[in-house]
């Protein structure tokens, strides 16, 4: 359900509940709120703790030792046999590249089929090792057999085929040991389970966790549930879980503990409700799901998204997850870090200017919501006299602005300012392309953001970038119009459920030349 999010939002919007009390459902506070750590055997929940993907992990492991193997082959083959005094032909030297490249692959295809990339069995090594001795050893078997049926045995060196198997051997398992260590400790910090709650108690929410502790190989670990029914109607623990709080206090508990799922155990036919939790919930960078597990009404299996063996409706899913998320980190580093290099001789050109214009710092640095709404402290050029900055942007910047330095009027409009946020992409506070990070007191028309738009830290969803959709289209600088804000928001959005690494690409070449017909920044 990619545009789950802009669907169900335009339902919301049509609800019964107050404008005021949407609002509040949305705003968040800075100051987190000190929340248990439950204990479930010997799983400790970390807040502090990132999840790592499994479909990441297992997409490396088949990477890795397919590249040891074809490496050990190819290595092997240029150090004794090519390096020879009478080096292999061309003929045989495409025989041996054959032969590799089907070793490799045949491997990690009967690692697969032997299940060697479960995320369940890298906890386990002997079980591990001897599968992959098993896998190794057949797939060598096979290929003599082949060599040996079609008369090549005497194309390939023996040494070379022996050398390869030993330390092909060695390789993978010394491999499997590093894997099982990793993961041994990834598990006992949950990096490798997502950390869920249950919305809705009562006997459907008992119910649905009985089935989840019954299911084989899930991949959740549950803080406990949140009801908006008081104690007299809903326990305090249910089926062993503790009660946490209502779902009002669910926003504040979701981010503080990064929470990666959240299971709503209401009734398909309850729309209205649905809506309602909808509302309040989409804000959080997490997987929403619906409970199936009770439902009488039953559709196709592939309309449902399984949790071990039991089935959900999706409602929302985290935005740039498993490899896209590791393909936008690659993109931002590797572009970021070539972008301070190019622009290196630029930037010291304008902070030159900055000191000879002005008396103060080079730099200012101001504090703006980051991914979940984290606390982050950004980097610009000043453009600000320094006794009359700003930190917080209670006043925004207009046309003619006296704070604003002769050099600052320039670089503002060019947005050269915003050049040293390099640097907080490279730390992973920032993304080149992403929703703008605002400063925590902006304002659109004398109310702050948050007040304006409702689910406005919905945008929060992903890390915010130096550039984004929004700007490329036109609206970036001044927000003196509650249209304006409206308008920047509903790009962000569009962005988030529409992510590619190839609009981040086209966002990136279209940023300079949208800067220079840019007309409300000041």
């Amino acid at each position: 359900m990619q545009n789950s999010g802009h669907t169900l939002m335009s339902d919301i919007s049509a609800s019964d509940n107050s404008l005021e009390d949407r609002r509040n459902h949305a705003r968040t506070s800075t100051d987190r709120r000190a929340a248990p750590r439950p204990r479930l055997g010997n799983f400790q929940f970390s807040s502090g703790a990132s999840l790592i993907s499994p479909q990441v992990v297992t997409g490396s492991a088949r990477l890795i030792e397919f590249l040891l193997i074809a490496g050990l082959g190819y290595g092997i083959f240029l150090s004794y046999i090519h390096a020879d005094s009478a080096p292999v032909d061309r003929l045989g030297q495409i025989l041996y590249g054959v032969a590799i490249l089907i070793a490799a692959a045949g491997s990690v295809l009967s690692f697969q089929a032997l299940r060697l990339y479960d995320i369940s069995i890298f906890s386990s090594l002997f079980r591990q090792i001897g599968r992959v001795c098993a896998g190794w050893t057949l797939i060598f078997a096979l290929l003599m057999a082949t060599a040996f049926f079609t008369k090549l045995g005497q194309e390939y060196s023996r040494v070379w085929v022996a050398a390869w198997y030993a330390s092909g051997l060695s390789a993978l398992v010394i491999f499997r040991m590093a894997l099982w260590v990793a993961v041994r400790n990834w598990s006992r910090l949950g990096r490798l389970n997502r950390r869920a709650v249950i919305v809705g108690g009562g006997p459907a929410a008992h119910k649905l966790i009985k089935a989840l502790e019954a299911s084989r190989d899930t991949d959740i670990r549950i803080y406990g549930v949140f009801d908006d029914r008081d104690g007299k109607r809903v326990s305090d623990r249910i089926a062993g879980y503790p009660r946490l709080g209502n779902v009002d206090e669910l926003i504040e508990f979701g981010r503080d503990k990064r929470l990666d799922l959240l299971i709503l155990t209401l009734p398909i036919t309850a729309e209205k409700r649905l809506l309602e939790l909808y509302q309040k919930l989409w804000v959080l960078p997490v997987d929403i799901r619906l409970s199936a597990h009770t439902n009488k009404l039953r559709f196709r299996p592939r309309a449902y998204s399984y949790i071990g063996n039991v089935p959900f409706i999706d409602m929302q899913d985290k935005a740039i997850t498993d490899w896209d998320y590791v393909l936008k980190w690659v993109f931002d580093k590797v572009v970021a870090s070539t972008l301070l290099l190019l622009l290196s001789p630029l930037m010291a050109l304008i902070a030159l200017a900055v000191k000879l214009d002005s008396p103060g710092p080079v730099f200012f640095k101001q504090k703006r919501h980051g991914f979940n709404n984290e606390l982050i402290e950004v980097y610009k050029f000043r453009s600000m006299y320094s006794d009359r900055s700003d930190a917080n942007a209670a006043k925004l910047v207009t046309k003619s602005d006296d704070r604003v330095t002769r050099v600052g009027r320039f670089i503002r409009k060019t947005s050269l300012d915003e050049l040293p946020q390099l640097f907080n992409v490279i730390k992973g506070e920032l993304s080149l392309v992403g929703p703008r990070p605002h400063a925590l007191q902006a304002k659109a028309a004398d109310r702050l953001y948050a007040d304006v738009v409702d689910g406005y830290f919905a945008r929060h969803r992903v890390k915010p970038g130096i550039t984004g959709w929004a700007q490329i289209n036109g609206w970036r600088g001044e927000t003196d119009t509650h249209e304006k804000l409206e308008h920047r928001v509903e790009h962000d959005l569009y962005y988030i459920e529409n992510w590619s690494i190839f609009l981040d690409l086209y966002i990136l070449l279209m940023t300079p030349f949208a800067l220079m017909k840019a007309e409300n920044a000041y």
